[in-house]
């Protein structure tokens, strides 16, 4: 194994009850590969052990939250999908503790999956959300079809799904997608307010109020995810998404063959 596999794609902090989870592949733009989804998993899997921590921030390092799938290492038949746990362990998780997005610049494809499985976002005015997976011959299967519609109303849900069009933040606020707009630069201290905010509170009741809304919710997405799954199967088994991750990696365009 080399430096640069050994070097950790996660970091924690904790922060009086707030238990801050970055994701540091900058260079990559913080797409997430097999091993990040281990850790973040792990990362999350702490927040939900400790009863010291009340709330947590999700976020990215160097100005990003996250492009989504390693698409280079997609193509080389690597996954960032945990069985059980979803995409980078935490799109299909059953997450105990609230957790808030902190977004910087870009969260797209499974980056906007993370933050849609987080309970609040918080983003810079210059941020970008966008399921742009339908660029590259695949769906956006952890989340991205059956929250983005719950989120959002569907016919905007569906055009931003069918084109891959970008979300600018702005308008994802006005939208509901996002609770709070900061300055560029300021997601993260905004997300710190917030979950100051929440942390205040008294543990039992937040935890409560997190596990009613929680489980209004999760059986109908699961149910959703599984009718999903057997529909969107084909699609990332095909020839087509291979193509989409092999132009990605070699900077082309894409020649869809409709299989």
């Amino acid at each position: 194994m080399n430096a640069a596999s050994d070097t950790p794609t996660v970091h924690t902090e904790e922060r009086d009850g707030i238990f801050v989870i970055t994701i540091d592949r900058p260079v990559a733009r913080n797409a997430i590969n097999a091993a990040t989804a281990h850790a973040l998993a792990a990362a999350v899997d702490e927040l939900d052990a400790r009863d010291d921590l009340v709330i947590g921030i999700l976020t990215g390092a160097g100005g990003v939250f996250s492009a989504g799938m390693d698409l280079k290492a997609f193509a080389t038949g690597e996954t960032p999908v945990i069985p059980g746990r979803g995409f980078a362990g935490i799109t299909r998780a059953r997450i105990k503790t609230p957790l808030i997005a902190a977004v910087e610049g870009y969260a797209l494809g499974g980056g906007t999956e993370m933050a849609l499985a987080c309970d609040m976002i918080v983003a810079a005015r210059d941020a970008t959300f966008g399921q742009t997976e339908v660029h590259y011959g695949i769906v956006a299967p952890e989340g991205g079809m059956v929250r983005l519609p719950e989120r959002i109303p569907r016919n905007i849900a569906l055009e931003l799904l069918l084109t891959g069009d970008p979300l600018p933040a702005e308008r994802a606020e006005r939208l509901g997608l996002v609770n709070h707009l900061t300055e560029p630069g300021a997601a993260l201290t905004g997300a710190l307010e917030l979950a100051g905010r929440v942390a205040r509170n008294a543990p039992l009741a937040i935890a409560a109020v997190k596990r009613v809304v929680s489980e209004r919710t999760a059986f109908r997405d699961e149910d959703a995810l599984r009718e999903q799954d057997q529909i969107v199967a084909p699609v990332l088994a095909s020839q087509d998404a291979r193509e989409g991750a092999r132009a990605f990696a070699e900077k082309r365009a894409p020649h869809w063959q409709g299989h």
